[in-house]
């Protein structure tokens, strides 16, 4: 699914030279579930916006699948985040004004599917995280565990193959955390996905196949 090689990433902060990732080298097999760990700065955000499609390295080269990821054109790039790679956040990142329903549809609306269908896609989507009966209500009527079943569903509903998750449990209570994660598991293993997830709870990352760590912009291997 995924191949780094020799990945670093720089930018300037103020007066001096940060070095983000630092010749990454990394093959991520399509329908394998990754959790990477790491402290703050070290880097975590910066991989996963790389696999995401959000940012482009300084040197080295990312693909996915085919798909050279470093030079395509932002056009094309945009089409591949429309299209192949779900998103999952630590803050939900709903439309407070909007139902869970419309939020769900967000997603698909980019893409020029029908209206009767991104609503029956929606449909089926929030059904799938437990939430048919809730699908009428804004974000402010929902528990924080039953809004990110919502996140989730608006990154499922448009049928990725990647699904990026971003500390999705970390606004979450114990229980909530567990919950969630036997939701992603379950999916994963329903749909085949390849799942990766950046978390700081090691309660979460050893629930992954595999386990990378970065610290100073360096990967490792964890068992």
């Amino acid at each position: 699914m995924y191949t780094l090689d020799n990945v670093s990433k720089t930018y300037k902060q103020k007066q001096r030279t940060v070095t983000a990732l630092r010749d990454v080298t990394l093959t991520i097999p399509s329908g394998q579930l990754v959790a990477i760990q790491g402290p703050t700065g070290g880097g975590k955000s910066t991989l996963l916006q790389m696999l995401g499609a959000l940012d482009r390295p300084s040197s080295g080269t990312i693909s996915l699948g085919d798909a050279e990821l470093s030079h395509l054109p932002d056009g094309k790039l945009g089409r591949i985040r429309a299209t192949e790679i779900g998103f999952v956040f630590q803050g939900f990142n709903l439309i407070p004004t909007l139902t869970a329903q419309e939020n769900v549809e967000t997603a698909l609306e980019p893409l020029g599917i029908p209206a009767a269908e991104r609503r029956q896609r929606a449909t089926a989507a929030l059904e799938s995280v437990g939430l048919g009966d809730r699908a009428g209500h804004v974000p402010t009527e929902l528990s924080g565990g039953q809004q990110q079943r919502v996140a989730i569903a608006r990154a499922l509903v448009k049928e990725p193959d990647v699904l990026l998750a971003d500390e999705p449990t970390g606004n979450l209570d114990e229980q909530t955390r567990d919950e969630i994660m036997d939701l992603l598991e379950g999916l994963w293993r329903d749909r085949g996905l390849t799942l990766v997830i950046v978390t700081h709870d090691s309660a979460v990352a050893k629930r992954a196949e595999r386990r990378l760590h970065i610290t100073g912009g360096v990967v490792t291997e964890r068992g």
